[in-house]
C-alpha cells in the first residue's frame, strides 16, 4: 500500500429506477405513484439510455467503472428521480404546501433504498440522504433517521431559491432546533452545487442565464450560514461545499470581512447600521471553524485552496458518473492538477479527510486500493499530453 493512493471521491451520485423506488415507497402511496409514473417524461439523456441509467444502481458496471479509474470509495448523492418529483432530484425546487406529503413521500422511499444500496459494500460507500426544509420537525426526525440507518454521508442541505415564499430561508433561525441536531449527532451538512437558482420563466435567455448564474446561487448556502449566525450558535456544525468550485472562497470571505468590519465601525457610505446588525467574528474564522470543502473535479485554481484551508477541510470529488466529472481520466486529471503535490498532503486530501469526515475505514479499503489504486509514481508524472478523447475535466484542466 505505501506507493499507492487509496482514492475516495467525495462526489459521486447514485439513486433507484422507478420500478425500484416503488418498492421502497410507502404501500398508502403506490397507487398515486403509479398514476404519477404513468404521466411522467424524463428529459434528461443519461437516464434515458439504458447503458448509462444503469450506473446509478447497477452494482458490477458501477464497481467495475469505479475501480477501473482507481476509486475504492465514494460519498453518494442523489441522481434520478424520486417518486412525485417534477424533475431531476437537485435542480427541483422545494415542494409547495399541496406538493410536500407526496414529495416527502418520494424521498423517504429514495432513502430507504440508498441504505440498502450502501449496505451492499458498506465500506465502501457513504449515502447522503435527503430532508425538506418545509417542517422543522419532519426534517429533524429524517435527520435522525438518517444516522440511525447508517448513511455516514450525512444530510443534503435543500437550497431555498430567492424566489421561494412558502418556505423560510436558511438564515431564518426557525432552523435552529435541526442545526442543533445536526451538529449534536455530528450529522455531515452538504451544500451541493447547482441548487439553489431562482426561476427564469420561459425565456430564450433562460438557459444562459442558468448556467451563469448558477455558481452564484449555489454559494449562498455558506453566505447565509455565516451572516445568519448558524456558525457562531453551533461551532461545531460540520458543513461541507461539494461540487461548487473553490478558487472563489479567499475573495469572497475577504469581501465579507470588508463589509462586517465597516458595519461594525456604523456606516458604509450613506447607510447606517448598528452594532448589532453586525454577527461577532469574521467569515474568515468561521469557514476555519466550521467549512469542509469537496472538490470536485478540481482545476488547478481550485487545488490551491488546498493549502488556504486547515489541512484536513479539503477532500476531492469525481462526479460520477456525470459528463463534467474525471472518470474514466482520473489518473491523468490527478497528474494534470496534483502531479507536484507532496505525497503525504494528496494522502489527506484522496482519503484521509474524507474517511475522518464520512466516517471510512481506511484500512477495509486497502486491499482494494493496493490492487486498483494508483501509485504514487504514476501520479507524479506530470500529464504532458491528452488522451485521444479528453473529458470536460480534463479539457477545463488543459486551458486554465
Amino acid at each position: 500500500m505505501a506507493d499507492r493512493y487509496t482514492i475516495i471521491s467525495t462526489d459521486t451520485h447514485a439513486g433507484g429506477s422507478h420500478e425500484q423506488y416503488r418498492e421502497y415507497l410507502d404501500p398508502a402511496y403506490r397507487d398515486d405513484f403509479d398514476a404519477w409514473r404513468g404521466q411522467y417524461k424524463n428529459p434528461w439523456k443519461d437516464l434515458r439510455d439504458t447503458d448509462l441509467r444503469i450506473r446509478n444502481w447497477d452494482d458490477d458496471r458501477r464497481n467495475a467503472d469505479q475501480l477501473a479509474d482507481g476509486v475504492v470509495g465514494e460519498v453518494i448523492f442523489p441522481n434520478t428521480v424520486p417518486p412525485f418529483y417534477p424533475g431531476f432530484v437537485l435542480f427541483a425546487p422545494p415542494p409547495t404546501p399541496d406538493q410536500y406529503e407526496h414529495r416527502l413521500a418520494g424521498v423517504r422511499a429514495h432513502n430507504r433504498w440508498l441504505v440498502d444500496f450502501c449496505n451492499q459494500f458498506p465500506e465502501r460507500r457513504a449515502g447522503v440522504g435527503q430532508i425538506f426544509l418545509n417542517d422543522v420537525d419532519d426534517a429533524i426526525a429524517d435527520a435522525i433517521w438518517i444516522k440511525e440507518h447508517g448513511l455516514r454521508g450525512g444530510i443534503l442541505l435543500p437550497n431555498i431559491p430567492p424566489d421561494c415564499k412558502h418556505v423560510a430561508p436558511l438564515y431564518d433561525p426557525v432552523y435552529d432546533p435541526l442545526w442543533k441536531t445536526l451538529e449534536g449527532l455530528e450529522i455531515p451538512v452538504n451544500a451541493h452545487g447547482g441548487t439553489g437558482s431562482p426561476d427564469y420563466g420561459k425565456y430564450a435567455a433562460t438557459p444562459l442565464l442558468l448556467i451563469t448564474e448558477v455558481p452564484f446561487y449555489s454559494q449562498r448556502p455558506l453566505v447565509y450560514f455565516i451572516l445568519g449566525g448558524v456558525f457562531a450558535r453551533f461551532p461545531e456544525l460540520k458543513f461541507v461545499l461539494t461540487e461548487t468550485g473553490s478558487a472563489w472562497l479567499p475573495g469572497l470571505l475577504r469581501d465579507l470581512d470588508r463589509t462586517l468590519g465597516q458595519v461594525r465601525k456604523g456606516s458604509i457610505g450613506e447607510l447606517k447600521y448598528r452594532a448589532e446588525d453586525a454577527i461577532t467574528g469574521s467569515a474568515t474564522d468561521y469557514v476555519m471553524q466550521n467549512v469542509y470543502v469537496a472538490a470536485s473535479q478540481p482545476g488547478p485554481l481550485d487545488a490551491k485552496i488546498a493549502d488556504f484551508l486547515p489541512t484536513d477541510r479539503y477532500m476531492w470529488g469525481s462526479d460520477y458518473p456525470h459528463d463534467e466529472g474525471t472518470g474514466p481520466y482520473t489518473r491523468e486529471h490527478l497528474r494534470q492538477i496534483f502531479h507536484d503535490a507532496p505525497e503525504d498532503k494528496l494522502r489527506r486530501i484522496l482519503a484521509e479527510n474524507a474517511a475522518k469526515l464520512y466516517g471510512f475505514d481506511l484500512d477495509a479499503l486497502a486491499p482494494l486500493a493496493a490492487e486498483y489504486g494508483p501509485t504514487v509514481e504514476e501520479i507524479r508524472q506530470p500529464l504532458t499530453e491528452l488522451p485521444e478523447n479528453p473529458n470536460m475535466a480534463l479539457l477545463r484542466g488543459a486551458a486554465a
